[in-house]
């Protein structure tokens, strides 16, 4: 299974590919999309959402695997993550794609076996993981990653009760549509 990896953020957005089943995985792709805070929202977010849909048709993952929003003590930050996680759900639905929630305690869990891991930690398992010869850097990129292993050992089910709960959402708007 392919699976896309998004760490949200309206500054740096990670995204990463990832490739295969259960343990034996491989890295298809990995980047950060960066936006200047000189920029308005609005532009910054078209730009994330032009290079989101790019990553989906260079790519064409089976599964969307996105990490979950959280409040923190800083709200503005909390809105422009859950802002491009909005994208991030939209461009799934849009394509029929199932788009999975993971929290990170679950992804750092996951990868590391700890919930508590802290992103060194988070890194280096990734690049232990995917057998690569250098960590993904920036932390986000090697974070995205971290999502896409972690929907690979956890999320499938849940995907397939996304996929068919978009599957039977599209057949009742094609019923409305009559």
């Amino acid at each position: 299974m392919r699976v896309l990896g998004v760490d949200p953020g309206l500054t740096r957005c990670g995204l990463g590919v990832v490739d295969g089943q259960a343990r034996d995985l491989r890295m298809v792709a990995v980047g950060v999309v960066r936006t200047s805070a000189q920029r308005s929202a609005g532009d910054r977010l078209a730009y994330i959402q032009d290079q989101l849909d790019a990553w989906l048709d260079r790519f064409d993952p089976e599964a969307i695997a996105l990490e979950r929003v959280y409040a923190a003590d800083h709200v503005p930050t909390v809105m422009t993550t859950a802002q491009v996680s909005g994208l991030v759900l939209l461009a799934g639905a849009r394509r029929g794609l199932p788009v999975v929630l993971h929290t990170p305690t679950e992804v750092k869990a996951a990868v590391t076996g700890s919930g508590r891991a802290d992103k060194a930690q988070v890194t280096t398992m990734v690049t232990r993981i995917l057998t690569l010869d250098e960590a993904p850097r920036p932390a986000d990129a090697a974070d995205a990653l971290a999502l896409a292993i972690c929907h690979q050992w956890r999320g499938s089910g849940q995907a397939r009760r996304e996929l068919a709960a978009a599957g039977e959402r599209a057949r009742q708007r094609a019923v409305a549509a009559r």
